[in-house]
Parts: structure tokens; C-alpha cells; sequence
């Protein structure tokens, strides 16, 4: 699935924290797990940082990372994407740099992490 482009610029969100660090490299949820999971894509809380993997991974834990803490919006941490989604509205929108990296590291490939990624992955996506 590929997401459409955003077509509006940020609203208001005083939730944009621009210093807020990203919490590793890939899904912190899913490298914690036992045994540790794999991702489809992987999603950015734009307010504290936390790594998250999309909807369509099976752990969806960038939405559950929402649903818990409230951090409604969250920035792709895909390479050369840059576009935000804001939960509560369901909007993509285009928004302020947020702090380095700003993408998992594109040797990373998608899904990930290699080696932990099964081979009838496609079947097991949502």
C-alpha cells in the first residue's frame, strides 16, 4: 500500500516536539518482544521520539503507542519520506523537521530487520 501524498500543511499540534530523540533504529516494541518481531514500515511519535512499527506490521505498535500514551501524532521513519498523520483526524499532513535521523538507515531495507523477517511475510501483514 502507498500512502497518498499530504496535501495540507501541520496544524497547530503544540504535541511536535522537535528535540525529541528517536528511540533506536527500529520498532523499540518489537526488538523488545520475546522472541523479537519484525516490520513492515516504521512510524516516529512526533512527541517523544518512540519508534513504532505501521499498521500493516504485525505488532502495529506505532498505533498502540497512541492508543497508550496519547501521543497523537507520529512522522514516517521510512527514507525519503517526510509526511506526518495525526490519529484522532486521520490526516497526513506536512510538517517541521524533527531531530536526527530522521529515517531508519536505509541499509536497513523494509521489511526488517534482515534475519528476522519470515518468508511468507506478505501473508502476515494486516
Amino acid at each position: 500500500m502507498t500512502r497518498p501524498e499530504p496535501d495540507k500543511t501541520a496544524p497547530d499540534l503544540d504535541v511536535i516536539n522537535l528535540d525529541a530523540s528517536p528511540s533506536g533504529d527500529g520498532c523499540a516494541d518489537c526488538e523488545s518482544a520475546t522472541p523479537p518481531g519484525w516490520w513492515l514500515h516504521l512510524r516516529r511519535c512526533a512527541t517523544c521520539g518512540h519508534i513504532g512499527c505501521c499498521d500493516s506490521s504485525p505488532g502495529q505498535h506505532a498505533s498502540g503507542h497512541y492508543r497508550l500514551t496519547g501521543h497523537r501524532v507520529i512522522q514516517t521513519f521510512e527514507p525519503d519520506e517526510a509526511w506526518f498523520y495525526d490519529y484522532p483526524t486521520r490526516e497526513l499532513f506536512l510538517g517541521p523537521a524533527l531531530s536526527e535521523p530522521t529515517s531508519r538507515p536505509a541499509a536497513q531495507g523494509s521489511p526488517g530487520p534482515s534475519g528476522r523477517v519470515p518468508e511468507d511475510w506478505r501473508r502476515r501483514l494486516h
